[in-house]
């Protein structure tokens, strides 16, 4: 999805945007002015995911921080960053590989071997296994992703160490292994499996989610899911277990049960910050499905009135949104799919048709510059991308790629052994758990 014309890159731009709409140079709004600065401005400031989406999310305590990026790349130009990244890859040549995350901004991914979404891009990476580092533009989760995936001697770097996940961060090792000793005692011996074979719950995490808690369902019998398999991870998941413990994300959980015919009376929510997460001891031995009390800040900025607003000025329209969005968001849309699944969708309508996409702005902005035959735009008008995506930028990858050149590895990532061996175990299960094949009809056909 690299564009490669100087003029559509512009017209995908969301920092362009951004920096219009804050020097009054363009109609729209943003959800803060802030975002037109460098994201260097933030990282000696006190601890935060930054502007954007996750702005008003509380950040975990000992977060990942950056240190100061040097000045030279703080004060180059954007032409300048675009060349020095460009001379520090023809230098590495196949030493090194770029992935791009849909929703980086377009003056990185110009720069990307490969764009896709995390788990596209950790089996990417498999693709170059003479690489000797493995540059990730996208978020800490991701890169652990592919360091768990790729070869040991390989460096995984991510370029701005404050590039996190909100919603990743809202399951945390402890307050899991808290929810698991809390479910024993409701459901007893977790391990011991009913008269039909089925233990009382398997733990499924989203691939949103730190390695250490990849690890602990790999640990305890649990399988990894992306938005693309969710569905078959469940079915699966149900074949072994009475029930399904499913974090971070409360809403792909309750989305792909919903669909699955699960009633929503049987998808208790849990809230670690209260005794059974908030559930009573029946209500909790009739769930099938324990939704984690986490979200993504982007995916709940969609709401029902923005998509009843573009259907009354595009009539026609076929809205697309993400599974990490609220039901009712869900609901009203005509389909939901993850961020390939958008992207094929598409690809594959006549020319001539209208999308409202309720996902990432950078991804949604793209899509619209590749596609003129298309009329595409974001349900949400406000101009508001991934606060952490977005706390990438060309001056940081122009700086760890030009360390590789001088022979230093700036911002590994490195998940340790002990997390490594069990999160492999649930990323295999997850490989083993085949989608169906995507659709190529047109969206509403």
């Amino acid at each position: 999805m690299t564009i490669t014309n100087p003029d559509v890159r512009r017209a995908a731009s969301v920092d362009r945007s951004l920096k219009l709409i804050a020097a009054g140079a363009a109609e729209g709004a943003s959800c803060a002015p802030e975002l037109a600065a460098g994201p260097w401005e933030f990282d000696a400031g006190p601890a935060g995911y930054g502007p954007g989406a996750s702005m008003g999310d509380v950040i975990p305590t000992g977060s990942p921080r950056q240190g100061a990026l040097p000045e030279a790349y703080r004060n180059a130009s954007d032409d300048e960053l675009h060349a020095r990244i460009r001379a520090a890859k023809a230098t590495l040549g196949d030493r090194v590989v770029v992935l791009g995350h849909f929703y980086q901004r377009d003056e990185v991914v110009e720069h990307a071997d490969f764009v896709g979404d995390s788990f596209q891009l950790a089996n990417a990476a498999l693709t170059r296994p003479d690489a000797e580092a493995i540059v990730f533009c996208g978020v800490h989760f991701m890169a652990e992703t592919a360091d768990l995936l790729s070869r040991p001697e390989q460096a995984v770097i991510l370029p701005n160490l404050a590039a996190g996940c909100s919603m990743a961060d809202m399951a945390d090792e402890s307050s899991v292994e808290e929810c698991w000793e809390q479910l024993a005692e409701v459901y007893g011996d977790l391990d011991a499996p009913d008269a039909t074979g089925r233990v009382p719950v398997i733990p499924v995490t989203y691939m949103n989610s730190s390695a250490a808690l990849k690890g602990f369902v790999g640990r305890h019998g649990g399988i990894v899911c992306t938005s693309s398999n969710a569905r078959v991870v469940l079915e699966q998941a149900f074949e072994r277990g009475q029930r399904v413990l499913f974090f971070p994300d409360q809403h792909l959980g309750r989305n792909t049960a919903k669909a699955m015919g699960v009633p929503l009376e049987q998808m208790p929510m849990w809230n670690p910050r209260k005794a059974l997460g908030g559930s009573s001891s029946d209500e909790l031995d009739d769930a099938r499905v324990i939704l984690w009390h986490g979200f993504c800040s982007v995916h709940k900025r969609f709401t029902v009135d923005q998509i009843a607003a573009a259907r009354a000025s595009h009539p026609g329209v076929q809205v697309i949104v993400h599974p990490e969005c609220p039901m009712p968001v869900v609901d009203a849309a005509d389909a939901a799919g993850s961020t390939d699944f958008i992207v094929k969708a598409i690809q594959a309508a006549p020319a001539g048709s209208t999308f409202a996409i309720g996902t990432e702005i950078n991804l949604v902005q793209r899509l619209a510059a590749e596609h003129p035959e298309h009329e595409i735009f974001c349900l949400d008008p406000v101009v508001c991308p991934c606060s952490t995506m977005y706390r990438i930028h060309p001056g940081y990858l122009a700086w760890v790629l030009e360390e590789l050149v001088a022979g230093r590895v700036v911002n590994r990532i490195q998940v340790p052994a002990d997390v490594a061996e069990p999160a492999r175990l649930a990323l295999e299960r997850m490989l083993a758990a085949k989608p169906p094949a995507p659709t190529t009809a047109p969206v509403g056909a």
